[in-house]
């Protein structure tokens, strides 16, 4: 996408997120059907955060007051079209990982390369940050587990079993730096 200009966030600029279309339609999920994950029709609009809006900016602020990143997509009007935030805290028994905390990219302006260009960026960070891996909590939609695969992610090896439990349908993947 043209005009797009990408740069750090700050904690003062978390706020735009607002601004996003955080929306999506999920045609089909990944879920646990007799023990064997597969996807079925779940046909649902998910008109807004996942977990609300309050719990993505604080997560947002506390990514960036901690140390992480927050990357921002911005158009030449300085709208906000996507973030990604990755936290700089390593976890992992055989690996360094790092946490994708979020990544959005706002409805208008999905399938545009923005996402990929946002993980990319993390993927920069968590190199400069001499991690080995990205650990990802990927919604369980079809499109969003599309996405990470087609960008190289894999399910991870290692499960933190902390963020599995707070939402087992999510995919653990990773991402080798």
């Amino acid at each position: 996408m043209k005009s797009v200009i990408y740069r750090k966030l700050s904690v003062e600029e978390c706020q735009c997120i607002n601004e996003m279309n955080p929306s999506q339609y999920i045609g089909k999920a990944w879920r646990e059907v007799d023990g064997k994950r597969q996807l079925v029709e779940i046909n649902y609009q998910d008109s807004d955060w996942p977990n609300g809006y309050e719990y993505h900016i604080s997560h947002l602020k506390e990514t960036i007051l901690n140390s992480g990143s927050a990357i921002g997509a911005f158009d030449i009007n300085n709208k906000l079209l996507g973030f990604a935030a990755i936290n700089r805290q390593f976890f992992g028994e055989s690996h360094k990982y790092v946490l994708l905390d979020q990544l959005f990219v706002t409805l208008e302006c999905r399938n545009k390369g923005i996402g990929k260009k946002l993980f990319m960026f993390c993927v920069d960070v968590a190199r400069e940050w001499n991690a080995d891996k990205i650990y990802i909590c990927a919604g369980s939609a079809e499109e969003t587990i599309v996405f990470y695969f087609a960008i190289g992610c894999k399910e991870a090896e290692e499960i933190n079993k902390e963020l599995y439990e707070s939402d087992t349908r999510d995919f653990q993947l990773e991402f080798s730096i």
